[in-house]
């Protein structure tokens, strides 16, 4: 009877030790909303086993009051960006029984986003011209139950419009739902 515990015990070692081996990996493709704060649609595509190509389109939302006229108005700009993103604690998180799963971990990016022609509210404002942003980034991003999805990035890049080339920070914040399986 002891041979036959020794056996079961040896065969279960022997199991969660290949379940160690296996490899922690980002998502192949996923899909995600956001809903608060930049409206928008994600789309994240895994190149390899921490490496993914994030697409996002999303809707920036700004208010604005100029105390010379006393006026002030909305404004909207659309907003595409792209980032290649590099997850670099997935195992970590792993081995200390942390999610993993629909990219959950933190991650260093190369960020590029260009902001189209903002709309405006009100006539007496200038729209905001187009410009484009690029530069490194640092970020986590995390998928609780319910694929509740929560990201966060910052950085510093170097922003681009027809009137000047400039420094500047590089933050998004965003709350929304993976979608699909």
């Amino acid at each position: 009877m002891k041979k036959i515990y020794f056996l079961m015990l040896l065969f279960a070692a022997s199991y969660v030790h290949a379940q160690d081996d296996t490899p922690v990996s980002v998502a192949k493709n996923q899909f995600k909303i956001n809903v608060i704060l930049l409206p928008g649609f994600v789309y994240e595509h895994g190149f390899s086993e921490k490496t993914t190509l994030y697409s996002e389109a999303s809707l920036v939302t700004g208010y604005r009051h100029n105390g010379w006229y006393d006026e002030s108005t909305w404004y909207f700009t659309p907003r595409i960006t792209e980032q290649l993103r590099h997850y670099y604690n997935l195992e970590k998180r792993a081995t200390k029984g942390k999610r993993t799963a629909y990219n959950s971990g933190n991650f260093i990016a190369l960020n590029a986003h260009y902001d189209f022609q903002s709309i405006s509210t009100n006539k007496w404002f200038d729209e905001e011209v187009p410009s484009f942003t690029i530069g490194p980034v640092w970020g986590i991003q995390r998928t609780y139950k319910g694929k509740f999805n929560i990201d966060l990035h910052i950085g510093a890049g170097v922003n681009i419009d027809q009137y000047d080339t400039e420094f500047t920070p590089i933050a998004n914040f965003s709350l929304g739902w993976v979608i699909g399986k």
